[in-house]
């Protein structure tokens, strides 16, 4: 298998530039996600690496070999760069069978037919399609399907596998099942995956490392699923990781409020960090399920404003002073001995855990 560098790569399209400057290494055998939201670049990067597109600057290495350099005007066709690749729509071809479908790249390499057969059937058991090699397309679910594109890709044993959004046609259940193949498939073949896709979900679930990307196409943070989701290093990072709040925070009288209230805040004052805050140049953040409502008093203080039943949980608005905060509580925890609060209800909030970020401007949609 091989690594796959990218160094200082830029893609423009007329006057529009989509990449600039990306650079990243993806090791031997690692399933790589690239996480970001729709229209950051993510598939520009998957077609670069392809040899789908060429580089307005920069190098790509697939393993030793220089596949596209814009200085050197080097672009290896895809079929010379011991890739795989499976798309969004699945694109297998409606008038070929299972068999078919998976054995055409061999049959585009010319190689000998009896060694193409035994490495289609290999691939078809691969992907527990076993049974099913005369099936029509039309005949197949959107998992199976996906199943038959995943083993044309692997057929002609790639070097790296490039995902472009391959579950995002797929119901609930189908996603979570192929999470699981391809992670299966991943550990069983060594095959480096490069995986894109907008679902934070996916990416934790099956990701070696992630890369977080912004809308400019800029790379964020780079590291463990656990890493991204526990330690962001920024607020576009823990945002785009989960449903988020941003709670302004200012320190009073030895004391630390809610910006512009008198709620006061249960937390200690991050440490060496005291002019920063004093100065507001930091922002707490944290999830809604870092947060416990109470009846007790001796809490920051809120008000319901807003119940929405999720059925493993409840949601909740509340007001604390002019800040709207998000709350979720298991259904079984919610109000204490099972009684859920309800819109009106005077409630004390307890802060389970919060994170410390530089306020960049963060406007107030980030904030709520």
């Amino acid at each position: 298998m091989a690594d796959v560098i990218l160094e200082k790569v830029g893609k423009t399209y007329g006057k529009h530039r989509i990449l600039s400057d990306f650079s990243v290494t993806i090791q031997d055998g690692e399933c790589f996600t690239f996480l970001g939201p729709s229209g950051c670049g993510k598939t520009v990067i998957l077609r670069l690496i392809a040899g789908f597109e060429r580089l307005t600057d920069g190098r790509i290495f697939i393993g030793d070999q220089l596949v596209s350099s814009a200085t050197d005007n080097i672009h290896l066709p895809p079929e010379a760069r011991k890739i795989g690749m499976v798309f969004q729509d699945y694109a297998v071809w409606p008038h070929k069978s299972v068999s078919e479908n998976i054995v055409y790249p061999l049959q585009m390499q010319k190689i000998e037919e009896t060694a193409a057969k035994e490495r289609t059937l290999a691939a078809i058991h691969l992907v527990n399609l076993t049974g099913l090699e005369t099936r029509m397309p039309f005949q197949l679910s959107g998992g199976q399907q996906q199943r038959v594109a995943l083993a044309r890709a692997l057929v002609s044993r790639p070097q790296v596998m490039l995902l472009d959004e391959p579950l995002s046609n797929l119901d609930a259940n189908l996603r979570e099942e192929m999470r699981f193949e391809i992670t299966r498939l991943q550990k069983q073949t060594g095959v480096t995956i490069l995986y894109v896709t907008h679902d934070q979900e996916v990416a934790l679930a099956i990701s070696d490392r992630v890369a977080v990307m912004d809308k400019t196409g800029r790379i964020r943070q780079v590291g463990p699923p656990d890493d991204i989701y526990e330690k962001p290093v920024d607020p576009f990072v823990f945002k785009f990781m989960g449903i988020s709040n941003f709670i302004p925070i200012e320190y009073r009288d030895g004391r630390l409020f809610i910006r512009e209230s008198d709620a006061l805040i249960g937390c200690p004052v991050p440490e060496g960090d005291m002019d920063r805050l004093q100065s507001h140049e930091l922002i707490a953040g944290c999830r809604p399920y870092d947060i416990e409502l109470v009846h007790q008093e001796g809490h920051t203080q809120g008000k319901i404003q807003r119940v929405i039943y999720l059925g493993a949980t409840i949601d909740y608005r509340v007001a604390v002073g002019r800040k709207i905060l998000r709350v979720q509580q298991d259904v079984r925890d919610a109000g204490q001995g099972g009684v859920p609060f309800r819109t009106g209800d005077s409630v004390g909030l307890k802060f389970r855990d919060l994170k410390w970020f530089e306020n960049r401007g963060i406007d107030a949609e980030e904030e709520t």
